[in-house]
């Protein structure tokens, strides 16, 4: 069995459906891969573990059983007494874009890998096969609180895990784009899956176009690199190459959250399976082209199933 731990924020979800009418969920970049890696690949053949901090109140106990009923372990979630996790809404336009109001500040999340976070969770991330995390991450995170992630990495690296991360920038979480871009390189120094978004690094790097773009991160040397552009094809950089992948045509979209997330899951899912990039890429593209026609960065059981659970699974 593969194991994968994902690391991040989970918060509570507001979306709006129509006039004054919100629906309640779960959801934050990372948890979304998790659930959707959860939801495509067998649990006698993946197992996957969320770390994070939530707090003690009713919230928190309706997130780790949404966690769970996923099929995602919990036993790496640490509880902090008195707090809340962070929360937001989400509003779609016409074309099915998002805008997200924050309230997160206090998030028991942010004390992710500080001095009192427990070593035992440290060291089932380091004995895991797969690490996956994103710059939102690390965004939430302190600066010591970062190094002691990046320790962590380095030494599930030496023990033959890869490191799997995204770069999701969102500039509201830095102090600036030099302090994002500075996180984000030490972390591509312990990466050796890389999936990023065009938008942002465009943004972050201020590439001219795509084939700049492509050329600056094959220049890393990172093994494998996926760079997403959302409803366009995909630019995978592996084996000394780059092929693009044709994205999903024709569909209709209704909301854009967690299309990125969907689209890592899709991959990374087809990547334990043993399939080459170019075809998890196309996985990945199937799997958002479900997600982005539903509302909500979770879509429904029935849209796309719950994975089935060993006997005597939680």
């Amino acid at each position: 069995m593969m194991r994968v731990a994902a690391i991040g924020e989970c918060m509570v979800e507001l979306t709006h459906q129509g006039g004054d009418t919100l629906a309640l969920g779960f959801a934050g970049d990372t948890f979304n891969t998790a659930v959707y890696l959860a939801r495509t690949t067998p649990a006698q053949d993946v197992s996957i573990d969320y770390v994070t901090a939530v707090g003690d109140d009713w919230y928190s106990g309706r997130l780790l059983a949404a966690a769970t009923a996923e099929g995602i372990g919990t036993g790496l979630v640490q509880r902090v007494p008195g707090r809340s996790p962070g929360l937001y809404l989400v509003r779609t336009d016409g074309a099915g874009e998002r805008s997200f109001t924050y309230h997160r500040s206090e998030s028991p999340a942010r004390r992710l890998f500080d001095a009192d976070w427990p070593e035992q969770v440290d060291r089932a991330v380091a004995e895991s096969d797969v690490v996956y995390l994103s710059a939102i991450t690390l965004q939430i995170l302190s600066a010591a609180a970062r190094e002691r992630l990046w320790a962590t990495l380095a030494v599930a690296r030496a023990r033959g895990a890869r490191v799997v991360f995204d770069s999701n920038y969102r500039p509201g979480g830095w102090p600036d784009a030099a302090a994002a871009r500075a996180a984000i390189q030490r972390t591509l120094e312990s990466t050796d899956v890389y999936l990023p978004t065009f938008g942002d690094e465009q943004e972050l790097h201020g590439d001219r176009d795509g084939q700049a773009c492509a050329t600056r991160l094959a220049a890393l040397g990172i093994a494998e690199i996926v760079m997403k552009n959302g409803p366009d094809d995909c630019l995978v950089i592996a084996d000394g190459e780059a092929v693009t992948v044709p994205a999903q045509r024709g569909i209709t979209v209704v909301d854009t959250t967690a299309a990125g997330d969907s689209f890592n899951a899709g991959y990374l899912g087809a990547r334990l399976r043993g399939e080459p990039p170019q075809q998890a890429a196309a996985a990945g593209h199937r799997l958002a082209a479900v997600v982005v026609g539903r509302p909500g960065a979770i879509v429904p059981d029935e849209v796309l199933p719950r994975r089935v659970l060993l006997s005597g699974s939680s």
